[in-house]
């Protein structure tokens, strides 16, 4: 693949992540509207590194690389589908609900449609998929690795634990204004 095609995947993925920063503030205002609480995360901002910094990486590694198709580029191209399947699925399902930081709202049930009927982090699943396969579509295999293991680090470090408490206190905050 040429230059040109592994600048327009970068730039297709840039333009979706920027779109989706866009939705997360307009739900955050909803959300903040409708009596939410933003929970601080303050780590929140290495979100943002990991995924400037994935993004830089696999397209310097491919480049260098002489920007060649892996052999299995389009298993890796499916996954890539699969995952903005998913992760569109997870946003749909979760409508103003759906934000890039933890919201919580008192007293609103957690959402059991789409894809949380079969587990809770959906888009978490669909991100983790993302950074393995994009980098691995031009065998950007580092990449791929480090961002993932990054990536995963995070979530199970910090942000679901994050979210997991946040939701246990909202609904024991929910039940003790109702008892």
């Amino acid at each position: 693949m040429s230059e040109a095609g592994l600048l327009a995947l970068f730039v297709l993925v840039a333009v979706q992540r920027l779109a989706e920063l866009r939705v997360a503030k307009r739900n955050l205002a909803w959300a903040l509207e409708q009596g939410g609480r933003l929970v601080h995360e303050p780590y929140y901002w290495m979100f943002f590194a990991l995924h400037g910094g994935w993004g830089v990486a696999w397209l310097v590694e491919s480049w260098l690389r002489g920007c060649v198709l892996h052999p299995l580029w389009p298993l890796w191209l499916a996954g890539f589908a699969l995952a903005g399947g998913i992760r569109y699925w997870a946003i749909v399902s979760l409508g103003p609900r759906w934000n890039t930081r933890v919201v919580v709202l008192d007293g609103a049930p957690l959402v059991r449609r789409g894809p949380y009927r079969f587990f809770a982090h959906p888009n978490y699943v669909a991100v983790a998929l993302e950074l393995a396969c994009v980098p691995l579509i031009f065998g950007a295999w580092i990449s791929a690795a480090v961002c993932t293991v990054l990536n995963a680090a995070l979530l199970l470090g910090l942000r679901i634990p994050t979210e997991t408490r946040a939701v246990a206190e909202a609904a024991g905050s929910s039940r003790e204004e109702h008892a």
